[in-house]
């Protein structure tokens, strides 16, 4: 389980296509602090660390992750949001997050507000999970929504997010990986939706 406040950024070295698989060379500061078998979130996506090689580690997207995320889409030098799991006795600043990215959105548009920064983002198609003021995970990163409708929702971005994860490299037109919040989820199931 994850917070959703990205502890760094890594960079991916390499990437090799085995059959359906991706192999993820990253590497990141606290790369040579994990260890195999570890989950780490790697933008939302949990992933399990297969080998860790001095400041960099692998891990592996199946086919299933790659359909489902923006990891099938990342090349060597692309920026990943990283966070390691949770402790038990660590605090919760952000919100359950599972690292089960549910669907991919698009960046409508990104704005600059007065040293703030301001995403769009646009289903690719209608849901009812998100509440105004409710918690959304975007490539990892635990924010809050407003302005939502059944495809549309907006998140606001200090500098301290903007500067310390890839939310400075999103451009309008790509597509970043998208959890809904677990208890939204349960609700949406319990009612019938």
């Amino acid at each position: 389980m994850f917070t959703g406040i990205v502890e760094t950024i890594g960079t991916i070295k390499e990437v090799i296509v085995t059959g359906t698989n991706r192999d993820f060379l990253v590497e990141s500061p606290i790369s040579k602090e994990l260890h195999e078998d570890q989950s780490v979130s790697h933008n939302g996506v949990c992933l399990t660390v297969t080998k860790v090689l001095d400041n960099t580690h692998w891990v592996t997207a199946i086919d299933e992750t790659l359909k489902r995320t923006n990891l099938g889409s990342l090349v060597q030098g692309d920026l990943m949001n990283l966070e390691r799991c949770m402790k038990a006795d660590g605090r919760f600043d952000g919100h359950i997050v599972q690292g089960h990215v549910d669907l991919m959105v698009e960046v409508l548009s990104v704005t600059e507000v007065d040293g703030s920064w301001l995403y769009h983002f646009q289903f690719g198609q209608t849901e009812e999970v998100l509440v105004d003021k409710g918690s959304v995970t975007i490539n990892g990163v635990s924010l809050t929504c407003f302005e939502t409708s059944i495809d549309q929702f907006k998140v606001a971005i200090i500098p301290y997010t903007y500067e310390h994860t890839n939310f400075n490299v999103l451009r309008p037109g790509m597509n970043v990986n998208l959890e809904f919040d677990i208890l939204g989820k349960y609700v949406k199931r319990l009612l019938g939706k």
